[in-house]
């Protein structure tokens, strides 16, 4: 079985038994999470629309919350004096997928 989620404005392909990192979540670590699949495709049925089954859910399993790597934003005018350095390490939230329901 397979399905693809969004969370944070992006999508991700996922299976269970997976481990993926996803934008932070607000969950503690150790708790179950249910998100809504956009498209779930299993054993049983071949392709899955999200108005076919409008009801498929992945569920996952909150491990850790971390920091992504540091990223450096660096600006600079040239002739103008002007630099302005700055950084930013985005929030993430690693997840392990347990299981796809299509009903």
């Amino acid at each position: 079985m397979y399905a693809i989620i969004e969370t944070g404005g992006k999508q991700f392909w996922v299976v269970p038994g997976e481990t993926i990192q996803v934008g932070r979540l607000q969950a503690e670590e150790g708790a179950v999470v249910t998100l809504p699949a956009l498209w779930a495709a299993g054993s049983t049925v071949e392709w899955a629309d999200t108005s076919a089954l409008p009801k498929a859910k992945v569920t996952a399993q909150v491990l850790r919350h971390l920091l992504a790597p540091k990223v450096i934003v660096f600006k600079k005018r040239p002739k103008k004096a002007y630099q302005k350095t700055q950084g930013h390490r985005q929030g993430l939230t690693e997840i392990k997928i347990q299981d796809i329901s299509l009903n």
